[in-house]
């Protein structure tokens, strides 16, 4: 009997240092959109949306940040408009595109680590880089490191 309880006794900090230590782990790490790359590569060519037949500023141009954690099946997960400029109705249109986004594991996650990110959608913007970038300025979120 004592020979099976000093296995245990030693094996017990372990087992508990790794059950406090694992939703730490598994916590998504916040990165930009232009660094998730990194860990989530985009697979959809094309995304759906749902479009409403009439709204608040439809037709101005303007941009949508959305919110989204990448699970580790490369499914989005608690999608939500942070931000929309100027005031319009195209949240919702903008949150369902990013909902029907689809993500492989880059090389680099092996482990399929859930990463919280956002995504900016553009609303009837211009084609120029320049003029198009300037018109996305508003909707950058602060806290999502490079």
């Amino acid at each position: 009997m004592k020979s099976l309880f000093r296995p245990a006794c030693r094996a017990l900090p372990l087992v508990l240092a790794l059950g406090f230590a694992a939703p730490v782990l598994a916590q998504a790490i916040k990165v930009n959109q232009d660094n998730l790359y990194r860990y989530w590569i985009l697979l959809n060519t094309k995304v759906q949306m749902d479009a409403p037949n009439s709204g608040l500023n439809l037709t101005k141009p303007g941009c949508v940040a959305v919110t989204y954690t990448v699970g580790s099946d490369g499914v989005p997960l608690d999608v939500q408009v942070a931000k929309v400029e100027p005031k319009s109705d195209l949240g919702p249109m903008a949150r369902s595109a990013v909902a029907n986004f689809r993500y492989g594991p880059s090389l680099n996650n092996s482990i399929h680590q859930p990463v919280a990110t956002y995504y900016i959608v553009p609303f009837n913007a211009p084609r120029d880089a320049i003029a198009r970038a300037k018109l996305m300025q508003p909707c950058k979120l602060p806290g999502y490191p490079s």
